[in-house]
């Protein structure tokens, strides 16, 4: 049997040709199946990069961003470790409900634009990989980047508004990835948040992974809140359900955390302060690009609805300040490099931007403790 790919380039055959374009999982079991024995077949990522650019070659080139150096003593005697978060935007919600009235559907295409996820992935290549909003894990990430040496998980929300969109590829949910050459899997939690002693329609995967170059450990966490107005406190409910869950996998701080979302909420809301002030010491990585070190960034999302413009600060990565530095932060678009017609576009996959940032162990880590 044949995986097709639809209207995909047959110059893409040998790797994204062996990812499906779309169709509930379900029925791809087949194909699922017989993408088992290709994942042991390395992927170089040059090649994958440049297979990418093919199918890109009549879009506008990628945005460049840089590296905001924030480590005055950038001597180490290891590797800094690479995190990268981002909220790609579930094809299906992209397609069928999020209703960006200034995008073009051509611009939504799956065979492009996942295209421009993954091209954005390779060029910054993260150690560590947490996603939102992730419709397309069995068919493209989970077949693609375990290729590439990641170690892949996925928890999908149990009622995932996708479902509810026509031709829909299943329901989306959080993803994780690793490089198993930097890391050792230790735990993996699965985490289905509750709000008021209830379970709800939000997830969190935490992973214990040990540094095989520094025998240390580092907990990863990544989450997605329930969006909206009005539902501060419900996220306020999540937050400490999640902290509750981390204090417990970290040992109350002792294991190193790093936690990355889309908590859909302002750094204004409770859910923000509960883990500003949270006994983990956490702090805010992108609060550190600001001159006083004080501020989050102006936006992490800005698109255009038929309500509106929404321009807000909604994504983080937290980090344990007592035990971890933070090198460096990816700068992010100007106003300028997203335009008038905001996020996606035919420039950008997503309308959330993605954050990366590299972090090093302190060399002591109960200095701040």
């Amino acid at each position: 049997a044949v995986c097709s790919m639809g209207n995909s380039t047959s110059l893409l055959y040998s790797v994204l040709a062996k990812t499906l374009s779309s169709g509930a999982v379900s029925q791809h079991q087949d194909c699922l199946e017989q993408l088992d024995s290709a994942q042991l077949d390395p992927i170089d990522p040059k090649e994958l990069l440049e297979e990418c650019q093919i199918v890109l070659q009549k879009r506008p080139p990628r945005f460049q961003r840089n590296f905001v150096n924030l480590k005055k003593n950038t001597a180490s005697n290891h590797r800094p470790i690479r995190v990268m978060q981002w909220n790609i935007l579930a094809q299906a919600l992209g397609e069928g409900k999020d209703n960006f009235v200034q995008c073009p559907m051509e611009a939504l295409k799956w065979e492009e634009r996942k295209c421009l996820i993954l091209e954005e992935i390779l060029a910054y290549k993260p150690d560590i990989l947490c996603l939102q909003e992730v419709d397309h894990y069995f068919d493209t990430f989970e077949p693609l980047l375990s290729r590439l040496g990641y170690q892949c998980t996925f928890f999908p929300k149990p009622w995932s508004p996708c479902l509810d969109v026509e031709r829909n590829n299943g329901p989306d949910g959080c993803a994780m990835f690793f490089l198993k050459e930097r890391f050792q899997l230790v735990s993996s939690a699965n985490i289905r948040l509750t709000a008021m002693k209830l379970k709800t329609n939000q997830v969190a995967i935490a992973q214990t992974l040990k540094c095989r170059e520094t025998g240390r450990l580092v907990c990863i966490a990544v989450t997605h809140l329930k969006a909206r107005t009005g539902w501060e406190r419900f996220r306020s409910a999540q937050g400490c359900d999640l902290l509750q869950n981390l204090k417990n996998i970290t040992q109350g701080a002792k294991i190193p955390l790093i936690v990355c979302g889309d908590f859909n909420a302002e750094p204004t809301e409770e859910v923000y302060r509960e883990f500003s002030n949270s006994s983990l010491n956490l702090n805010s990585a992108y609060k550190l690009l600001s001159p006083d070190g004080q501020s989050e960034p102006p936006y992490t999302t800005w698109k255009i609805r038929p309500s509106g413009e929404c321009r807000h600060t909604l994504d983080y990565i937290w980090y344990s300040q007592h035990a971890l530095d933070v090198n460096s932060a990816l700068g992010l678009l100007t106003e300028e490099q997203i335009g008038p017609n905001r996020l996606p576009s035919f420039n950008y996959p997503s309308d959330h931007l993605s954050l990366v940032c590299d972090f090093s162990f302190n060399q002591d880590p109960d200095r701040l403790l």
